[in-house]
């Protein structure tokens, strides 16, 4: 009974025994395939890919080049990658050389801006247009007024020859400094000791003001101590200053005018600056080559809605001016609007012409944004005074319409002058409104055609 079991459990252990070797076979004849599918490959391996490294050396081919471990790479593939490299900065410059606003925007920005940072950030007063009402007239005012026009700060221009033309001279700004010498200028300084000086400014602009009489107070104290070294006995020259129009010196009463100034331009210019592109881009300029409206109401059309927009801006810049800021408007509201308009008008129109060069969205609201604000800055007196500047920056200060309209202001708002003293100034906007129209309509019909 117990033999069939044993001989059971023999048999069972033979074909267990068998099993196995027969399953060892099978891992065996893998095993083999799988070192010859190896071997294949090492075979068929592409050089140029490094980073395959073979396990053992008896199995690689003769005449193999040289294995490089990973992240390497071999001299042909960094020789390519090389050219392919210099071949796309060769591309980038071809690119640049051949965008000529590109090119203008980085080798002639950096020149205008030296040149207009340089002359134009400056606080020195030079060539002052002064006037003088000499009471005396004796050899001591003739000295004093012969040492300040020699001086590279002030130039004198005029004599007047009575106390009301003091104001008139200031108002038409035929000159900055009025210098009053009393009567019998030079018989108290001998008898007594004393004599004065009064220095009258402008102050709507109250630092200039400042720097205006505190040059014409030391040129005066040089000529009292030149004096007291001549005849060894002590004088003294008392300047009496007296500012007109802002007494107070707040520094509102001379930005205010600057930044409505700035403010209309800049918002006006890039409102407009893009309605004729933005027609392009969005594919509607063809509705505008069908359409039997006239090019000059669809400019004028195009202008309309902008033109009250920029009016709702206007009036919000008074009331802040005058509620928040305490700048009174001291001459005629009506006067102050009629210009308004007039500098809208050309702000506008100036907007519109940059819309018919530029040729998209981006390119126009960089050119009426960043392009405009430098010379507004700049060039139009609303920082630095435009007759401390060279003559070339002066003669281009002329077509910034800024300028025109910040004078006008000034007269107007904080003066209190009537409109006929800033006639000038509109006359002038008004002509720049007419040749911005003429461009931009010439401009509008050539992208028409």
């Amino acid at each position: 009974e117990i033999m069939p079991s044993l001989v059971g459990s023999e048999m069972c252990i033979r074909d267990r025994h068998a099993s196995i070797g027969y399953k060892k076979t099978i891992f065996t004849n893998i095993g083999e395939s799988m070192c010859r599918s190896k071997r294949k490959s090492h075979s068929q391996l592409d050089y140029a890919q490094p980073h395959l490294i073979p396990c053992k050396d008896s199995e690689l081919p003769h005449k193999r080049q040289p294995v490089y471990k990973h992240g390497l790479q071999t001299p042909q593939k960094r020789k390519k990658r090389m050219k392919q490299f210099i071949s796309f900065v060769r591309k980038e410059f071809y690119h640049i050389f051949r965008d000529r606003r590109t090119m203008l925007i980085l080798l002639g920005m950096p020149v205008v801006q030296i040149i207009l940072f340089g002359f134009a950030i400056t606080t020195e007063v030079k060539n002052v247009k002064v006037a003088v009402l000499d009471f005396s007239k004796d050899v001591s005012t003739r000295q004093i007024i012969d040492k300040l026009d020699a001086s590279d700060y002030f130039n004198v221009n005029k004599m007047l020859y009575d106390n009301d033309e003091i104001e008139e001279t200031l108002r038409k700004s035929s000159s900055d400094l009025v210098i009053v010498f009393e009567a019998g200028f030079d018989n108290n300084l001998r008898h007594t000791g004393k004599a004065r000086v009064q220095l009258i400014a402008d102050a709507t602009d109250p630092n200039n003001a400042t720097i205006l009489t505190s040059y014409a107070s030391n040129i005066i104290a040089d000529y009292q101590q030149s004096r007291i070294m001549q005849q060894q006995s002590p004088i003294q020259i008392i300047p009496q200053i007296k500012l007109l129009y802002n007494p107070g010196m707040q520094s509102a009463y001379n930005f205010v005018p600057g930044v409505m100034g700035l403010i209309l331009m800049l918002i006006c210019a890039m409102m407009t600056s893009i309605s004729i592109v933005r027609e392009k881009e969005t594919g509607t300029m063809e509705v505008l080559l069908v359409s039997p409206v006239r090019p000059l109401w669809m400019i004028i059309a195009k202008m309309v809605p902008y033109f009250v927009l920029s009016c709702v801006n206007l009036v919000t810049i008074l009331l802040l001016s005058v509620y928040v800021l305490h700048v009174p408007v001291a001459g005629s509201l009506f006067s102050l609007a009629l210009l308004s308009w007039i500098f809208i008008v050309v702000s506008l129109l100036l907007g519109l012409l940059v819309s018919t060069i530029a040729r998209t969205q981006v390119e126009a609201m960089l050119f009426s944004g960043m392009v405009l604000m430098m010379p507004t800055v700049l060039l139009s007196g609303m920082i630095f005074p435009i007759e401390n500047m060279p003559l070339p920056l002066q003669l281009i200060s002329n077509v910034i319409p800024a300028r025109w309209y910040i004078v006008g202001i000034k007269k107007i708002m904080i003066e209190g002058l009537s409109i006929s003293y800033a006639q000038g100034e509109m006359g002038i906007l008004m002509l720049m409104a007419v040749i911005l129209l003429l461009i931009s309509l010439k401009k509008f019909n050539k992208r028409l055609e």
